[in-house]
Formats: C-alpha cells, structure tokens, sequence
C-alpha cells in the first residue's frame, strides 16, 4: 500500500512551508517535499524579508530565526554610467521591535523555517524530486516522486514548486511562460567584516541597509541592481527582464560583473570575498499571467502562481500570505469532506480580495509598459543625472542660464510633449 497523507505540499520555500506549519499546527498530516539538499539550498532571492507576514504565522519570529539585519535606510540609486542621483529614506522607528523588514540568507532562514514545520508535526523530505501529479476520476490524489516506490498519495496536493511549475504545467494550469513573463536574476554574497559593513554604510550596531539601483546597473534593459547588508556579508545581484536579456544578447553574469565594476558600486565592495553565486528565474507576468490556481484535489501557491510585486520588491511575503489561505481553505474543505474545484475555489477568492491579488492589479501594467517603452530607463535617468551635474556644479554661470540649457536640452517642444506624455502614462500604470 502506498503511503497517505492529508496533504501533500511539494516544495519547502516560504509558501510551501507557511502552508505546511499551518496545517501541522492544526494536527494535519502534512508531506513537506523538498528537491534540495535541504530548504534554501536552491532558494534564491534578493534577500529582504518582510515582518508582517512572517509575524501573523509565528508571533515574534525574529527573536529566534536567523535573520541577519533589520532594514534602518532603504536608500534608491538613479544610475548612469559615471554618476548617479541617490534619495532614500531612514527611520529610527525600523530600528526598533517588531521592525518593518529584514535581510535574509535563504539557505539558513528557509531551513529554520521548515524545522518549525516538523516540530509541529509535519514530514520533511528532501532530496525528493516530484514527476507528476498522480490524477484518479480527474482529481489529483498524489505525487509520483523519483524514489523507489516513490508514489504518495493526499486528499490535497499544494504545489510550491517555483516559477517554472512543470507540475502545475502539466495539469493544463499555464502554459510555458513568455521571456517577457519572468526575470532572469543573478546574485553573490560577498564575505566582508561587519565593522567594514556598519562603516560604509553608516549603520550602527545591527542595523542594515539596502540599495535598489536602477538605469544603467541593467544597461537600459528594464529591471534592477540591489545591494544589501548582512551581518558579515552583502548581497550584490541584478535582475532584469529575460526576453530583455535576449534582444540584447547579454548574458546575466556580465551584468551583474558590470555592476560590481561600477565607479558608484565598487568603493561599497572592495575587498570582499566572494562566497556564493547564484541564480534564479523570478515571475514578473504580474495579475495578467497568472495561471489557474486551483482543481480537483490541488491548489497553487508561491512563484507557481506568479505572485510577486516586482515594483516594490515583494515575493516572500505574498508567497507565505498565499501558502495560509491555502492551508485555511483545506482546513474548510476537510470539515466538509469535500476537495473538489469548487469548494477549493474560496482560496482563489480570498488571494484576489487580499492585499496579494489587489497589489498585483493595481500594478498589473506596470511591467510591461515599462519594457515596451524603455526611454524611462535609457534617456530619461540619464537626463536627471546630466541636469543635476549642471545645477551642482560651480562654474560662474548663473543657475538662470543652467536651467535654460536644461530645458532646452529636452528636446523639441515634440520631445517635450512626448516626455511629459510618457511621464502621465508611467503615473497612470502606477497609480
């Protein structure tokens, strides 16, 4: 007889795990099934963790998990290719309990993560591959792994298996996602002394950092750089468009080599010690390329379904946000004993109604236009950049005189009209 479970939760990233801890508490028994080594050893991000989500599934987390430092200043770098135009914002309230958010390595928070799963109660299980949904009377009733006499069956299956869902593919959920659906990121995390760290940065104590860079870390390509502190390390990475990546025949790592040679990014580097590289494809279709997320016996969560904020960094948290509502609605199907679409249905109505589904409709254009009309990233940083060399810099001519060349150097009153147009359509997609 083939092993049964209550539930089968195929991949041990935040969603996959949210979902599993939830259930375990409730007594459910749960099969928490991990590809990796171990949770985190194929889990990439750029490495911020959000509190409240995390908090609402254990109160006061970071008290004990291994979180490396909370976020104090999240500072924006418009960048060109000698210059750059930096804002940001630093509050003294972020240093303080319960914190906003914090910089994360995912191979040891992921791994703290599923153990809090398997003191509850739930089964973890690495090194296991899932082939394919095991589908009976047209309902899903278990996983076929790559063990022998690897068949497992559940009332439930919840698929958490990353972006490219081949299990969620292979129900007919989406098909194979476009270049310019998904993003291509690249990462390092760069060994260097904590004092170093809190020196360059201005930070104090525990305290942490991060920097988004955008324009020409990504060569006008639309995406972003980051540069993040740890406690003894930094996380430098890029991410931008695949189908980006393509027209432009750039691979990632040359990017992210760029990055890391920039005359605004490199004095933040020098002399560390690289310690890990890392890749991982990131969905960035938004609202519009979300798949079907629920069936006859299974329910998507996380990445597989295409749930991240691209505009304001988000993904863990919306993926651990997604992996509750799950476990909530199999809670509300074992009571009725029912597992079918229909009665899985209220987690797909609750994702949308939620702030997941409603932040991904508010910016549900915003990726796409921002790559159909790449002059955001291509002129238009560059021009801010240029004006505020000439405003800043001293040379006896009056800064009436400047600010007529500036404007006469955004073009024809066409070229004007056109910017402003752009900028109306950005505001817009963004609202």
């Amino acid at each position: 007889m083939a092993e049964k479970f209550d539930v089968i939760v195929v991949g041990a990233g935040p969603a996959g795990t949210a979902c599993a801890y939830t259930l375990a508490k409730k007594g459910v028994n749960v099969l928490l099934m991990e590809r990796g080594e171990y949770p985190g050893s194929k889990n990439v991000m750029g490495g911020v963790l959000y509190r409240k989500t995390m908090e609402d599934i254990i109160p006061g987390f970071y008290k004990e998990a291994p979180v490396e430092r909370p976020i104090v200043e999240q500072r924006f770098m418009m960048l060109d290719k000698e210059s750059a135009v930096n804002f940001s914002y630093k509050g003294m309230e972020w240093a303080q309990e319960p914190y906003n958010n914090f910089t994360v390595l995912r191979a040891k928070f992921d791994q703290w993560f599923a153990d809090k799963a398997v003191q509850e109660g739930a089964l973890l299980l690495n090194e296991t591959v899932a082939l394919e949904c095991i589908i009976e009377n047209g309902k899903v009733v278990g996983i076929r792994t790559d063990r022998p006499d690897g068949d497992v069956y559940a009332d439930v299956v919840v698929l958490a298996d990353g972006v490219n869902s081949l299990l969620a593919k292979s129900l007919g959920f989406h098909k194979e996602f476009r270049p310019d659906e998904v993003a291509l990121a690249v990462m390092e995390v760069l060994k260097l002394d904590r004092k170093i760290i809190e020196d360059r940065f201005n930070l104090e104590g525990d305290h942490g950092c991060t920097i988004e860079i955008f324009g020409d870390s990504t060569k006008g390509i639309l995406g972003t750089a980051w540069l993040y502190t740890n406690k003894d390390s930094l996380n430098i990475g890029v991410g931008t468009m695949l189908s980006g990546l393509i027209k432009n025949k750039i691979k990632p790592y040359e990017l992210l080599d760029y990055v890391k040679n920039h005359p605004m990014i490199r004095p933040y580097i020098q002399g560390c010690e690289q310690q890990e590289y890392l890749a991982h494809l990131i969905p960035e279709g938004g609202y519009r390329s979300m798949p079907k997320v629920v069936g006859n016996g299974v329910i998507v969560v996380g990445d597989a379904a295409q749930l991240v904020n691209a505009i304001h960094r988000e993904g863990s948290n919306m993926a651990m946000a997604s992996g509750v509502m799950a476990a909530e609605t199999i809670m509300q199907a074992r009571e009725a004993g029912d597992f079918s679409e229909r009665m899985l249905d209220s987690y797909r109505t609750n994702l949308l109604n939620s702030f997941v589904g409603q932040d991904l409709k508010k910016y549900k254009d915003a990726t796409h236009h921002f790559e159909k009309f790449p002059q955001y990233f291509e002129q238009y940083i560059p021009m801010v950049n240029k004006a505020a060399s000439q405003m800043f810099t001293v040379d006896g001519t009056s800064k009436w005189t400047k600010q007529k060349k500036i404007w006469s150097e955004l073009g024809t009153a066409k070229e004007k009209w056109k910017m402003a147009r752009d900028l109306m359509n950005a505001w817009r997609v963004m609202k």
